[in-house]
């Protein structure tokens, strides 16, 4: 495997080769994107090419190094071992003095969320200061290879409180080290962090590009392959590991809310559904808004008479052509900024169960309140 096989957003694999040629490897790059997009991955092959022993702008997957680091594709087994060595019943101060840190090789670090407990996870797993304050200070050693490299996944989850820590290194960046963070976008993180960094944004993939990587990656039937793929909304990722019985009934579960909403149904009906979704703990609360986000925009796009809309739900299509029938422009705007006020408040780990008790109430309110 070289960088030659990173399926799709070949213009930012060109620029990281192109600083490793100009020999101008920076301390701190940005990956944004969605989830399942690629950015760990293509991080995890920054570090080998990093590192390679036989290569200098590419990796060869062959040597030593590139073995070692290359183990961080299985992040989950990692992350399994790292835990059981800490122990399932680590109190609060043994999670920060014990930090999660994935290290397939010494001179590559991956960090994640900490879900604190294999068993029973937290609810909204975070990067934890004692993983910070680790890697500021060994960024400052000497690497054993080329260059060590810290990668930061899903960099969105630190407290911005914490995340002051981690700036200090970018304010003093290490010569030998590079560090990389993933988000689903700059406005994600503190301000302050994005403008040290050099920012890439990863596309999502062409649908038949997503396909196609169902395709040879899966065993799934073809009408399952191209509704995985429609999903996905280009994250190949997230395409392989969807589970499509689950997502299309997450889906069906959030449309009853927004139509029993907009009817101004029973709050009875409505919360038994909020309470199906809440006790999804295999989506975070983030996940979760998504879905409702994009069954709004194709309400959106329906209500407002777009021709040949793209529905990111399709197989709910004939669902949303009735209910935009019924609802107005305005209503949907509104469903939208009320969906916003609620995606604020999930970094501030908003219970999820009372966030989306207090949406679908509010939606019911303000149409009842408007068609008076």
């Amino acid at each position: 495997m070289s960088f030659s096989e990173f399926l799709g957003n070949g213009k930012i694999v060109a620029a990281l080769r192109g600083t490793f040629r100009a020999a101008r490897v920076p301390h701190a790059l940005l990956f944004t994107g969605p989830r399942g997009v690629g950015k760990f991955t293509l991080a995890r092959m920054f570090a080998q090419a990093a590192n390679c022993e036989r290569l200098a702008d590419d990796f060869c997957s062959e040597c030593a190094t590139c073995r070692q680091i290359g183990q961080l594709a299985d992040l989950q087994k990692l992350i399994e071992h790292g835990l059981a060595e800490r122990g399932e019943s680590a109190d609060a101060a043994t999670v920060e003095r014990v930090p999660l840190i994935l290290q397939a090789h010494p001179d590559v670090w991956a960090l994640v969320p900490d879900p604190v407990r294999a068993k029973n996870p937290v609810a909204r797993p975070t990067l934890r200061i004692g993983q910070l304050r680790a890697v500021q200070r060994a960024a400052y050693f000497q690497p054993m290879g080329r260059r060590r490299v810290f990668i930061l996944d899903r960099a969105e989850t630190m407290r911005w409180d914490v995340a002051n820590v981690f700036l200090k290194i970018l304010e003093e960046p290490p010569g030998s080290a590079t560090l990389i963070l993933t988000a689903p976008s700059p406005s994600s993180l503190l301000p302050t962090i994005v403008s040290r960094c050099m920012q890439f944004h990863f596309a999502p993939l062409p649908l038949p590009e997503v396909e196609q990587i169902l395709k040879s990656h899966t065993k799934r039937k073809p009408s399952e392959v191209k509704l995985a793929a429609q999903l996905s909304e280009g994250s190949p990722g997230l395409a392989i590991e969807l589970n499509l019985e689950e997502a299309v009934e997450k889906r069906r579960t959030a449309l009853r809310i927004l139509e029993r909403a907009a009817k101004g149904q029973g709050f009875a009906q409505l919360f038994t559904d909020t309470s199906a979704l809440a006790k999804d703990r295999e989506s975070s609360l983030e996940d979760l808004l998504a879905v409702f986000y994009g069954l709004l925009s194709d309400l959106l796009e329906l209500s407002a008479g777009v021709h040949a809309p793209h529905l990111r739900n399709p197989h709910l299509a004939k669902e949303l052509s009735a209910l935009a029938g019924s609802l107005d422009t305005a209503w949907t705007m509104r469903a939208i900024r009320q969906l916003d006020e609620l995606a604020a408040g999930a970094r501030r780990n908003l219970n999820r169960q009372l966030g989306l008790d207090a949406l679908a109430a509010a939606l019911v309110f303000r149409e009842s309140t408007t068609t008076r």
